[in-house]
This record gives C-alpha cells, structure tokens and sequence, in this order.
C-alpha cells in the first residue's frame, strides 16, 4: 500500500525539477554574441554563461539576424567587422524588424575611427566597445545597458514630482513655475533620477545616462555635476540623496 501510494511522486518529483529548471532559464537574460573570431566568442560564451546569462552564438552577420529573430534576445554584442553582412547593416535590420527594433545593441570592433562610432549610434547602438577589451569591464557594461529601460519602456516624456516639472521632449526643467537653466548633463541626471524616485543609481549607470549628451563626462565627474545640480535646485537640494559607496537616489519629499 505504502508503495502504491509513493510511486507517483517520482514523476511529479521529476517534473517540478524540470518546471524549475524551465523557469530559471526563463529568468536569465539572453545574449546574443555576433563575431566571426572563434577565440573570442568562446571567451565571451564562457564568462557570460558564468554570469546566469544565456547566450547565443552567431559568426557572420545574415546568420545574427536570423538567431536574433528565434531568439529574441535582451541585449546583442555585436562586431562591426563581419562576413556576409557588417554589423553596421546588422545594426540597421535590427532596429527595423518589429520583433527586434527593442533590442539593446553593444558595439565591439577593432577599428578606432570615431566616424563608425558615430554611425552606428546614429543606426540605433545603444553603446560601444574597441577591441582589445577587459571582460570585466565589458560584463558590467552589459549589465548597466540591461537595467537601462528600453524604448517602448522609456515611453514616458515627462514627470510631476515635488513641485518640480520635467519636459523631456522640450527639454525644460521647471520648478515651482520657474525654469532651471540646467547643461544637458544636468537635466539627464535630473530625468533619470526623479523619474524613478527611491531608486539608487550607481555612478556608472548615472554616465551610461549621460552618454551621448556630454560624451567627455568621466564618472569621477558626476559628483561635479551633482554638487551643481544641488544648487540649482534649490529647495529640493536635499532630494538628491547621496547613497555612501554606491550613487545617488530621489528621495520624494526630501526638502
């Protein structure tokens, strides 16, 4: 009796490891590596598969937009020098196809020249890496680009917070009715931070931000700009809360 009644919980046993094992594959995010150099692919497979990532492989460019389409993945590292296709094309179809157009795209090449660089932010990169890389570095740099919301998420234009109006179509900052004379640099720091009041920001992520805008922004500045921002802020100086050893953080109502 005993024996009848225990039988079945092996096959359910087996199927709760396998219903925990889809869901954990489900949850990592998927990275899509596109480089026709065998040696650094393997590199790149392997630490990333290290980090909870899976990856997908792909060595020439027309091969990459059939992978990205089946697999859908949340972040692309792409070479610029491919066979078949450059990634300069690649880049383009990428963000042309309704299945992919969301998809954050990392540049990594050889070349040095600034005009490429340019180029494929100009097609929809979303960053960009010269080779020869760290990998560290270049995982957290992937990291960073993924927590960074995508464009159908960034949909938001503007935020009502504390007094404070932000226009980012515009480009206006207003507070208590009167406009902030804030640099580009300021008023994406103040964007990205009280539109998601409550939430830390690393330095790095509060650069990958302003990338773009101020190109020449180190992080050992965004403190600089920060300390500026503070002053003309005014009475929500205290808003902009310093996280000890980690970034900075809205805090709602922090006068």
């Amino acid at each position: 009796m005993n024996a009848a009644v225990l039988r079945p919980a092996g096959p359910l046993a087996r199927q709760d490891r396998v219903d925990q094992r889809v869901s954990e594959a489900m949850s990592k995010p998927r990275i899509l590596i596109v480089d026709d150099e065998p040696a650094i692919a393997d590199v790149l497979v392997y630490n990333f598969a290290k980090e909870n990532f899976e990856v997908e492989t792909a060595a020439d460019g027309r091969t990459a937009l059939a992978r990205a389409a089946t697999f859908l993945p949340d972040l692309v590292i792409l070479d610029l020098m491919l066979p078949v296709m450059d990634g300069l094309q690649v880049c383009r179809q990428l963000r042309a196809e309704t299945k992919t157009k969301n998809v954050r795209i990392l540049m990594l090449t050889a070349k040095g020249d600034e005009t490429d660089e340019i180029v494929g932010f100009n097609l929809g990169a979303d960053d960009y890496v010269a080779k020869p890389f760290r990998i560290k570095p270049l995982i957290e740099r992937v990291k960073a680009l993924l927590r960074r919301p995508t464009a159908e998420e960034d949909s938001v234009d503007s935020v009502e917070i504390d007094g404070l109006s932000i226009d980012r179509i515009k480009h206006v900052a207003l507070l208590d009715g009167r406009e902030l004379l804030l640099t580009p640099t300021e008023f994406r720091l103040l964007w990205t931070l009280a539109r998601q009041p409550g939430r830390t920001f690393t330095r790095n992520e509060l650069l990958d931000c302003c990338r773009g805008e101020d190109a020449n922004s180190m992080e050992r500045t965004i403190d600089v700009h920060i300390r500026a921002l503070r002053k003309k802020l005014d009475r929500l100086a205290g808003a902009i809360e310093t996280v000890r050893g980690v970034g900075y953080r809205y805090h709602e109502g922090g006068e």
